[in-house]
């Protein structure tokens, strides 16, 4: 039986749709961020052939705890700006090989280009997040700008980071009650940033990295995106009020009142 084309896929047309709004509200500029998803076999054995596979691209890392799970994958290099118009250039799908040291690429890259350098920590942080709940597929990286602002004007402490941004919009303990995970500056694009990433993955959903962006995980890309979408707004609330002086504010006790509400377990040791 002949294939569906990929580009019916319910899957692509998301995503892309995806790094199309991630584009147009100015969190990825240029080639800045990624986005992984985690794929299920059956939804991608209907549009490829999982035996045509069209080259072999070296992980970097050993990713054997993936072997046999498909992806779809920003490329790198590769403009958001340019996803929706033209996917079969600026992103591709491949599988981890057996022993997880390749990506088997079955559709995508087709100008000769791979995956974003950091892929890596895309993969270990996809790792992390399935030991904590096995339906996470999506893993987002992104560089919003009131985040980013926010990293150069606040204290860097996890909890901290975490207590101002509940403080900031009434959803938020809802949204995240696990609170936001604040890495220092490191360098990009290496194994080391993934690995201190994907630590920080297991207690919580989203992780800050300093003067640089942050990485969000999420069951569906509407989850991811929405997470994010929530910390910018949270942040950019901040960044209208910082210096300011502050009459109102969401109390500790009102959070309580907020979480018990809405049955979220949230991150304990911030406001009790």
């Amino acid at each position: 039986m002949a294939k569906k084309s990929i580009y019916e896929a319910k899957f692509l047309k998301e995503f892309c749709l995806t790094a199309d709004n991630m584009y147009r509200l100015g969190w990825d500029e240029r080639n800045g961020g990624n986005i992984s998803l985690l794929l299920e076999t059956d939804e991608i054995l209907e549009y490829l052939d999982a035996d045509k596979v069209i080259r072999e691209i070296p992980l970097g890392f050993d990713a054997k705890k993936l072997a046999g799970k498909y992806f779809l994958v920003t490329g790198t290099g590769k403009y958001f700006k340019n996803v929706k118009n033209d996917p079969e250039n600026n992103v591709g799908i491949f599988r981890i090989s057996d022993d997880g040291q390749m990506a088997e690429l079955l559709w995508g890259y087709a100008d000769g280009g791979r995956f974003t350098s950091e892929l890596p920590a895309h993969l270990m942080s996809h790792i992390s997040r399935l030991e904590v709940d096995p339906a996470n597929r999506v893993i987002m990286h992104t560089h919003p700008t009131n985040l980013l602002a926010m990293t150069y004007v606040h204290s860097l402490d996890t909890n901290e980071f975490t207590h101002t941004l509940w403080q900031m919009s009434t959803e938020c303990i809802v949204v995240f009650p696990d609170g936001v995970e604040v890495l220092p500056w490191m360098l990009c694009g290496t194994n080391e940033i993934g690995v201190a990433t994907a630590e920080k993955m297991k207690s919580a959903r989203t992780v800050v990295w300093a003067m640089h962006g942050l990485y969000g995980a999420g069951k569906t890309l509407d989850e991811a995106f929405g997470l994010v979408e929530t910390v910018e707004k949270a942040s950019q609330i901040y960044m209208l009020t910082a210096g300011l002086k502050r009459v109102n504010t969401i109390t500790d006790a009102q959070l309580k009142v907020l979480a018990n509400a809405f049955k979220v377990n949230y991150r304990k040791g911030i406001i009790d």
